[in-house]
This record gives structure tokens, C-alpha cells and sequence, in this order.
């Protein structure tokens, strides 16, 4: 049976705080070994995603960027795009707002590199390259609830949707991790077999892909209240870590790929 595995970043295969994997490795090397892909599947930038690809070793494999906004082929390093792009007509929507609804709202765009740094964890570098955005814009809401919905409601007039992750609410023009990983998954089938997609995701903005995957785990993750019961969860479809984190997700993944059921 073919196998890819798609996994969300940060606080799942990225310790939450630290943004370290030394955890994992274990896994990582079993999936090297057996030649099972890794897609990458986060709300960082392909400029982001790239390097750290490399790093882990599976740059030859695709990778959904800006929570599925996007996708970043094998190989490729990220230049950036020139010309319009999503990211800067999703911008040119935000501050077209009235200034009511657009003020309680701070994106990447309105931050400096050392404010994105302050809030993320980053060091600076990196939050260069998490400004680099081609589709999505992620930020804080300083609101009330009331005004949320009235300025989430006034972008969807303009066709952009909101999705919460782990720290931000990241805003784009449609399309989510599941969405990508349903495009991405039949370039691994088997003939007329489609892989078997194991899914890793610690937050909200994860459940969709969670639940679409033949194969879902929910990463612990103690800096956020957990997911709810999702779908296909009381079947024994989606599984849940013991371990927190990178140290939750080799743990997890390993019993999965090892499991006689799944045949590797």
C-alpha cells in the first residue's frame, strides 16, 4: 500500500515554542528510509517552507503554503512571484474596509519584520520570509466578537474567507489544506489505487484536512484548548497523540506506519 503523509508545522511536527523537530527524527528517517513523501501543510510562506523542506530532507516533495492557499512544487525555491498576486488584491480588499472594521485588525503587512518576530517567536530572518506572501494574509483581531463578524462578513462580500490556527486568523480567497492535499494526493496513486493519506494537525485550521485524510491524528498541543470530536474520531479513524508536539507526532506516526493493518 502507498502511503504520503501531510503534516501541519507548527506545535505538530514543530515544537510550538522552539520551532525545533530533534523529536521527530526518528520518524523522519523511517519515512526517508521507506521512501514514503512528506508534504509539508502549514500557514507559512513558500519563501518559509522552502528551506526548512530542505532541512528536513524532502525537498523533491510538493508542499501547501499559506494554509492551502497555495501550493510549492518539489524543487522549487520560492522566488517570489512578480506582478499581482492574490496576496496583494486580499490586501488592496482589507483597506478598502471602513476604518471601523479594518482598525481592530493587524496582519503581517501592517507589522514591521521585528514586531512579526515579537509575535511569532521568530528571529528576524525568518520573519522576513514569513512576510514574503503570495496568497494570504494571517494577524490579530483586537475587536469584539460583534465587530468579527461584521468584518468577516464584509469580506466575504469580496470573497475572502477566515480560518483560525494555532496563533492567527489568517485571512485568503478560498481554498484549504484538504483542498490541496485532494490535488496533491493523486500524483502518489498506484495505478487506479490512490496512497493512503496520513494526516498530522494540531488546530482549527488542521480539521479539515484531519478529517478528509484515510488517516488522521490529533497532535497534542497544551498552548491551545484541544479540537473538538471530530469526524470520523469515534470510528478510529482520527486518533488522537499522547506526547505533545514533535515528541507526539513521532511517537504517533511511527505506531501508524508500523501497524500490520497498514502494510509497511
Amino acid at each position: 500500500m502507498t502511503l504520503i503523509v501531510v503534516t501541519d508545522l507548527d506545535g505538530t511536527l514543530l515544537d510550538h515554542d522552539s520551532y525545533r523537530w530533534d523529536a521527530a527524527q526518528p520518524a523522519l528517517d523511517v519515512l526517508k528510509d521507506r521512501g514514503i513523501p512528506l508534504i509539508l501543510s502549514s500557514s507559512k510562506t513558500a519563501a518559509e517552507i522552502a528551506p526548512l523542506r530542505d532541512a528536513l530532507g524532502f525537498s523533491h516533495c510538493p508542499a501547501i503554503v499559506e494554509n492551502g492557499a497555495g501550493i510549492l512544487e518539489g524543487g522549487d525555491a520560492a522566488g517570489e512571484d512578480g506582478g499581482e498576486t492574490p496576496y496583494r488584491r486580499l490586501r488592496a480588499v482589507l483597506d478598502d474596509l471602513p476604518a471601523a472594521l479594518r482598525e481592530p485588525f493587524a496582519g503581517f503587512g501592517d507589522w514591521t519584520a521585528a514586531e512579526v518576530a515579537k509575535r511569532t517567536g521568530m528571529g528576524t530572518e525568518s520573519a522576513v520570509r514569513a512576510q514574503a506572501r503570495r496568497f494570504s494574509e494571517p494577524g490579530l483581531w483586537s475587536g469584539d466578537e460583534a465587530g468579527l463578524e461584521a468584518f468577516l462578513a464584509a469580506l466575504a462580500k469580496h470573497g475572502v474567507s477566515a480560518r483560525r490556527g494555532g496563533r492567527f486568523l489568517t485571512l485568503s480567497f478560498g481554498a484549504d489544506k484538504a483542498d490541496r492535499m485532494a490535488e496533491i494526493a493523486p500524483r502518489y496513486a498506484n495505478g487506479d489505487t490512490g496512497p493512503t493519506v496520513i494526516a498530522l494537525g494540531d488546530a482549527p485550521n488542521d480539521i479539515c484536512m484531519l478529517e478528509a485524510a484515510d488517516i488522521g491524528i490529533v497532535i497534542a498541543n497544551p498552548a491551545h484548548d484541544p479540537l473538538p470530536p471530530l469526524d470520523g474520531e469515534a470510528a478510529g479513524r482520527i486518533l488522537r497523540s499522547r506526547l505533545a508536539g514533535p515528541s507526539g507526532w513521532n511517537e504517533s506516526l511511527l505506531s501508524v506506519i508500523n501497524g500490520t493493518n497498514f502494510g509497511v
